[in-house]
């Protein structure tokens, strides 16, 4: 059961701040999601000798919320109703098989205050029952007026059950240190690029092309001044030929290459999109 114990301060990590805002700016709306992690006790150095500043120091936050991943639904009321109840069914869908601990959740709104409603005050004083650590709800918002340079302002809360109010937290976006190790170490891309199978004829091309460079070394290009420039002209002339020619060969597997990750990403866009449709339907 959730203890209420007030927390120092809110650390995420730099990529999983900017994979939030990301996402929240290339939608088509507002949008939310859960956000997943851990709560740490930093060890203090300050030691005090008088026993009424050390109960004082006792007393005082050092509960640090570290968010290391988070889920983005594209949309709002994802998970809850209009009213902010929550709907147990697709909220434990979307938590199983999660090895990280749920703590809390985040909505983007564009163009509006950084001030929580109270439909996410309702949402968060029912999270705060699911999860045994602190609540932590991040806000994110576009600027009220359009600006020459595109900007996102986002605030972190921690929901207070014994009080009913959302207490202001300060964030730390830490990118290096224990915390977030993992979060580094495991990294591995969502989608892997298409594996392009070299043809024959290009090593060929390679072994051919590598045979005649090996006669131009600096020695050799030096003579191309002077009166027995004539003689290898046209020798260089032809390489370069040929290496205008592997470049273009090259920018066609590019250009290959390319159309096959479009592609992956396509189909998985519609899988995601045919996914979400279903939910809609659920609901």
């Amino acid at each position: 059961m959730n203890d209420d114990q007030p927390l120092e301060k809110i650390a995420i990590s730099g990529p999983t701040l900017a994979s939030i805002i990301q996402r929240f700016s290339s939608s088509e709306g507002d949008v939310d999601g859960l956000l997943f992690g851990h709560v740490t006790e930093p060890s203090s150095s300050n030691l005090h000798d008088d026993d009424h500043d050390s109960t004082q120091s006792n007393n005082s936050p050092s509960l640090v919320a570290n968010i290391t991943n988070f889920f983005c639904s594209n949309s709002l009321s994802s998970f809850y109703d209009s009213l902010g109840r929550l709907n147990n069914s697709i909220l434990t869908h979307l938590l199983q098989d999660r090895q990280q601990q749920l703590i809390g959740w985040f909505v983007g709104r564009r163009k509006s205050p950084l001030r929580p409603s109270m439909r996410e005050f309702s949402v968060s004083s029912s999270l705060f029952t699911l999860t045994t650590q602190p609540c932590v709800f991040l806000l994110l918002s576009s600027p009220v007026h359009d600006q020459l340079i595109h900007t996102h302002d986002y605030k972190a809360f921690q929901f207070m059950q014994k009080n009913g109010l959302f207490e202001s937290k300060s964030i730390e976006v830490v990118n290096i240190g224990p915390a977030f190790r993992g979060h580094y170490g495991s990294f591995s891309p969502n989608s892997e690029f298409p594996w392009l199978a070299p043809s024959s004829g290009m090593e060929e091309d390679k072994g051919k092309r590598d045979r005649r460079v090996e006669g131009f070394e600096v020695g050799r290009l030096s003579k191309l001044m002077g009166s027995t420039a004539s003689n290898y002209t046209s020798e260089l002339e032809d390489l370069y030929s040929d290496m205008l020619g592997k470049l273009g060969d090259l920018a066609r597997v590019v250009e290959k290459s390319s159309a096959l990750v479009l592609e992956q990403g396509t189909f998985k866009l519609m899988k995601c999109k045919e996914t979400s449709t279903r939910t809609d339907t659920m609901l």
